[in-house]
């Protein structure tokens, strides 16, 4: 089915101002929508009061408002358009995020769509009703022969109270209609469930919450669903989260793709994901389906669903390469998935699942140093402002690339100026360390001395925050085993091998006393493992400064030693890319044999030339690089992505 001719003006809302619970990737979605509406020659009108982002910039849109998105505003907005003789056609709510969703599901029940003959697309009222509010998508997940945890939806503190008397505590609770789990919690006792039950009601568009039995310590996982109107569905990327259910998606350290799944049990997480989606009535767009599975017997259950483009739809989309909120744009004009391109390779149809060929991690990004008596405890109500993602081609290498984007003075899992076990072993060993600048480390290493206390590790370990990850590493450091650890984090053991992994390769890199004895395999293993230049500076040359890391990259260059760029393709190299998306690691060269033959070309048993595995495409153009603003952070909103968008266009 080709484009639809009967709508001409299609009214875009964005998502207001930055709040904690939601970075810029409802930005990023709404600019793309934008794009691809007005690429299809539709007549775009953007309603947003962010002045920070690219979306509202007049080249964006044929009629940008910067006005509060509320149905109020957004109704005068609709009737002046009808004044000016530039009637709107339809609303697309589904790219703005909840701010958007649930001004639009205003506007339909106030009847104002309907009074100016304006069709919801991208998702229909019923289908969002279907999905977000608690008790009809209880219903839909029981029809399609699903279960969720035992629950009660409930509008009131007696039926909140009455339904506490059946589980017990500990609960989850969830509000109605809200963003990055707002206005929802974990309650241990009561005081913490009435205050979380009144917020709940409060923070709901519709004074509703849903209270969950306890599936706390459950692995969580979350599925990008795209589907069309002739059914056919895709899940563009599965994601794991690495810290159990408790922790908000937002707030976890996530990895995709799902690495801890037999292929039996993803098939069947996806098969749930795609009936949910149909259930649900969701035919032109992108949605997320999250789960949770038992670890003791794999039984899963589905947690919820987003009827709209998300945190984690922004995160697919650059995880993979396939642009989910462009794609559902063009669904909810009339295409369907095999009628689009896919934009990576130019050749082949959307309507395939990404297949990718490395690992990517995201890390969120908080700021709780700056408000000093905020609880830093990480429950279901987001807490982050920013986040970073990272790629390699092992999770390990990603997850040491992820720390050092965050810019908080990490280098990677441990070995830096922050690592409580190197600071301890120079102080308690510092004669038998003969290494530049050791004095100046061991006076800036103020923690207590190693090793930790047993009673702060469990504490640490047992209540999720920002920095619990660092402890698991002192935990293995103690020589404490995966099994407990795991008991105390209820972090998979999977994850918890590959930071024991790392932990042991520690050792490998201590047995040496410089950095010229490290052989050449062991430094190239350290590079393939994700250690950056500071942490080896740090660890062999006792400081991390210009000079000393300067001293390591030349060393290891020295040895040829140096990374090589690899696509991000969408089809694991199946196909030839061709838009330039790279991520860096250190691969071992590939060995082509060359038997010339009298044409000075050809292949055979000749000798061997070791070349690197570089996908990196070369242009005799001059270039220009620029630098971005890293993570959003508090005192940071989105005005760097705003000014460097505008210095690529410009350049």
């Amino acid at each position: 089915m080709p484009r639809r001719d009967d709508l001409d003006t299609i009214l875009i809302l964005g998502s207001g101002p930055i709040v904690i619970g939601q970075g810029c990737e409802f930005d990023y979605s709404g600019t793309q929508a934008c794009k691809a509406l007005r690429e299809e020659g539709y007549r775009v009108v953007l309603v947003n009061s962010n002045p920070a982002t690219i979306m509202t910039d007049p080249d964006f849109s044929d009629r940008t408002y910067i006005e509060p998105i509320t149905p109020e505003a957004v109704r005068k907005i609709i009737e002046r358009e009808q004044e000016l003789g530039t009637p709107i056609d339809a609303l697309l709510p589904t790219i703005g995020g909840q701010t958007a969703l649930n001004c639009a599901c205003a506007l339909h029940d106030e009847g104002t769509l309907e009074k100016y003959g304006i069709e919801m697309i991208g998702a229909r009222r019923e289908a969002i009703d279907r999905a977000e509010n608690r008790d009809q998508f209880r219903k839909v997940v029981e029809a399609a022969g699903l279960r969720q945890p035992r629950a009660a939806t409930v509008t009131n503190m007696d039926e909140a109270r009455a339904f506490l008397d059946q589980v017990g505590l500990p609960v989850i609770l969830r509000p109605a209609f809200t963003l990055g789990g707002f206005g929802g919690g974990i309650a241990y006792n009561l005081d913490e469930f009435e205050d979380t039950v009144r917020r709940g009601l409060k923070a709901s568009m519709i004074g509703q919450i849903q209270i969950d039995e306890s599936v706390l310590g459950w692995k969580e996982y979350e599925l990008e669903v795209v589907r069309d109107k002739n059914d056919n569905g895709i899940i563009v990327c599965g994601i794991e989260n690495i810290d159990p259910m408790g922790v908000h998606t937002g707030d976890s350290i996530t990895v995709a793709p799902i690495l801890t799944l037999s292929d039996k049990e993803y098939q069947r997480m996806r098969d749930a994901a795609l009936a949910i989606l149909r259930a649900v009535g969701v035919e032109t767009g992108g949605s997320n389906v999250q789960f949770a599975v038992n670890p003791d017997d794999g039984e899963m259950v589905v947690v919820e669903m987003n009827p709209r483009v998300s945190r984690s739809s922004a995160l697919a989309s650059k995880a993979t390469g396939f642009p989910i909120a462009k794609i559902a744009t063009k669904l909810a004009v009339g295409y369907t998935l095999d009628e689009l391109r896919n934009d990576i390779t130019g050749a082949t149809s959307a309507c395939f699942e990404p297949s990718i060929d490395y690992v990517v991690v995201k890390m969120p990004r908080w700021t709780f140093e700056k408000f000093p008596e905020a609880d830093e405890t990480l429950t279901t109500q987001m807490k982050s402002v920013g986040e970073a993602m990272s790629i390699g081609r092992t999770f390990k290498e990603a997850m040491q690339k992820a720390i050092r984007s965050m810019e908080v003075k990490r280098f990677g899992f441990g070995l830096d100026k922050n690592d409580k076990w190197l600071a301890g072993v120079r102080r308690l060993a510092a004669g038998n360390w003969q290494l530049e600048g050791e004095d100046s480390v061991v006076a800036e290493a103020t923690e207590s001395a190693w090793p930790i206390p047993e009673e702060k590790l469990i504490r640490k370990l047992t209540v999720p925050s920002q920095g619990r990850l660092y402890y698991v590493r002192y935990a293995f450091k103690m020589g404490w085993s995966i099994e407990r650890v795991h008991e105390l984090t209820n972090i998979d053991p999977w994850f918890l091998d590959q930071f024991l992994q790392l932990v042991e390769f520690e050792e490998v890199l201590c047995s040496f006393r410089s950095l010229e004895e490290v052989p050449r395999e062991v430094l190239f293993r350290a590079k393939q493992l994700g250690y950056s230049d500071p942490q080896l500076a740090n660890l062999f040359l006792g400081d991390i400064t210009t000079d000393t890391i300067l001293r390591v990259r030349a060393r290891r260059k020295s040895l040829g030693i140096e990374p090589v760029y690899k696509l991000v393709d969408t089809c694991a190299a199946e196909f030839e890319a061709v838009t330039p998306y790279y991520y860096s690691t250190y691969e071992t060269p590939c060995t082509h044999r060359i038997a010339p033959n009298e044409s000075g070309s050809g292949s055979g048993s000749g000798p061997a030339h070791p070349e690197p595995d570089d996908e990196t495409r070369v242009t005799p153009r001059e270039k220009i690089i620029i630098l971005g603003g890293g993570p959003n952070r508090i005192g940071q909103g989105i005005e760097f992505d705003y000014s460097c968008t505008h210095a690529s266009f410009a350049f």
